[in-house]
Formats: structure tokens, sequence, C-alpha cells
């Protein structure tokens, strides 16, 4: 998966405070090259810049011109959750925060990475009879992608806390033969 200089480039979406880089970095260390991040919420981008001051934010994904960004092997990210969690009003695609998997959509056909990682709430699997998820992962096979997801638990890996959450892995077709991971 790395480039020639060992390098991993990673670009994030709706990066919040950066778990998903601090897991990247616990799991490949220096190998980890952020080219780009994408998150609104300056709350959060406060957090994330103190943490990660050499990460550009590309701000609204929803404004990003994705020919702008650098390459990338790995995109990872968490579309909000709001509108597919069994606590909220389940809006799904017709809320706003849901359609932001449309625009992961856009940034897979654009880029054309080797690898995706995203996350959600385990309510997308129900969400619509489970019409939903399946709309999703139609659309990643369509970005030319072989998909799979699990549902985990992170009060299995050490985490005090009840949280499942679906992880959908993806890995770009033409990478299946010679499939290398980390």
């Amino acid at each position: 998966m790395s480039n020639q200089n060992g390098k991993i480039k990673v670009c994030s979406l709706f990066s919040g405070i950066g778990g998903f880089e601090l897991g990247i970095i616990e799991a490949i260390g220096e190998r980890a090259n952020f080219v780009a991040y994408s998150e609104i919420d300056k709350y959060a981008i406060q957090i994330y810049e103190k943490h990660f001051p050499k990460h550009k934010n590309y701000g609204d994904i929803k404004k990003a011109n994705y020919e702008q960004l650098e390459d990338f092997d790995l995109v990872v990210g968490g579309v909000p959750c709001q509108s597919w969690s069994i606590a909220g009003k389940r809006g799904g695609f017709d809320d706003e925060r849901g359609n932001m998997w449309f625009e992961c959509f856009k940034i897979l056909r654009a880029k054309q990475p080797k690898y995706f990682l995203f996350e959600n709430v385990k309510g997308l699997l129900s969400h619509n009879g489970g019409k939903s998820m399946e709309r999703i992962c139609e659309e990643l096979c369509e970005c030319g992608y072989g998909i799979d997801f699990e549902v985990l638990n992170s009060k299995n890996f050490g985490v005090p806390q009840n949280r499942e959450r679906v992880f959908i892995i993806g890995i770009r077709l033409d990478m299946l033969d010679k499939c290398q991971l980390f």
C-alpha cells in the first residue's frame, strides 16, 4: 500500500478531533503521511490543529475541489451519524448530514484511492429496513471497490464503553489481485 518512500498517504474526511488519525498512527506509525483532512466545526478544528498542526484542512467537503487534493492511498472518515442513529430522528438521506455519503462517493470517483475505511453507527444497518445500507454498498461498488463491513464494539478492544459501530472497508478492484495490506 505504501509508495516508493514507504509512506502511506492518507486523507481524512469528517475528521472531528482526529480519532482516525490517532488510530492510524497507532497502527502504522511514521509510515502515515496525512495529506489532507476535512472538518468544519471550529472547536473540533482547534483541537485537531493542536494535535496535528501540519495537516492541511480542506474545510467543507461540499466545497472542496477534488482535483486540487494531493493523491492519496487511503481515505478514512465517519459521515455524521445523526441521520442514522436510533438516538436521532433517523432522517437518512432526507437529512443533509445523511447526504454526506454522496460526498464520499464523489471523492472516491475523483481520486480513486487504493483503499477506504468508513465508520458509522450500527443504526445505519437497520435504517429504512436495510435499504439505506444497501444503497451505500451499491454506490461504493459502483465507484470501483470491493467492499466488506462489520459491526465492532469498542468494549471488545479495551475501551470502557459499549459503543457499536459499523466499519466499511473497500479495496479498489484493480488492487484485489495484488492486495498488499499494511
